[in-house]
């Protein structure tokens, strides 16, 4: 466990500054990420069931007043299940910028070397390790995202559609 420990403090360190920023970015859309998951499972489950329940026990289903009600309904839903979304898909977008960031700060890192040693190798690596690892970190927490969003995506696009075909009027 020590050695874990260990490695990680020597990544950051090579990384520099911005992989903290990096780290609590992909930390905050996983968290969300997450809490969209628990959402579907749990919580939108129990919503759909007083939906239906709601509208099977309506007599009338055929005025302008039910498809109104359907249409409210439908609206909560799928406003309670796209909540969240936006910041997942904004961290997604900020991720590789934040790894850009990096590369600028290690490549300065590499110039100011440069500088006071006359290109000396060994001063030049601590900043080229500091352009590249947050790049590299950025694109892997980018992609993770990516991918937990088009899953999310996909379930939200499903539950979406089963709502409005239960909540149908009946013309």
């Amino acid at each position: 466990m020590e050695n874990i420990i260990v490695a990680i403090r020597t990544y950051f360190e090579a990384g520099g500054d911005v992989l903290w920023l990096i780290a609590a970015a992909t930390f905050v859309m996983w968290l969300v990420i997450f809490e969209r998951f628990l959402f579907l499972l749990t919580e939108h489950k129990k919503d759909v069931a007083q939906v239906l329940v709601y509208w099977n026990s309506r007599r009338e289903r055929q005025s302008w007043m039910a498809e109104a009600i359907s249409e409210r309904l439908i609206s909560e839903v799928n406003s309670n299940l796209n909540a969240n979304m936006a910041m997942i898909k904004t961290l997604i977008s900020l991720l590789p910028l934040l790894g850009l960031l990096g590369t600028v700060t290690g490549m300065i890192q590499v110039f100011e070397a440069m500088n006071h040693t006359g290109g000396n190798a060994r001063s030049m690596a601590a900043g080229v390790s500091a352009a590249t690892i947050p790049t590299m970190s950025g694109m892997v927490a980018t992609l993770s995202g990516v991918f937990a969003n088009t899953f999310l995506m996909s379930r939200i696009s499903d539950e979406q559609e089963y709502i409005k075909d239960n909540l149908s009027t009946d013309y």
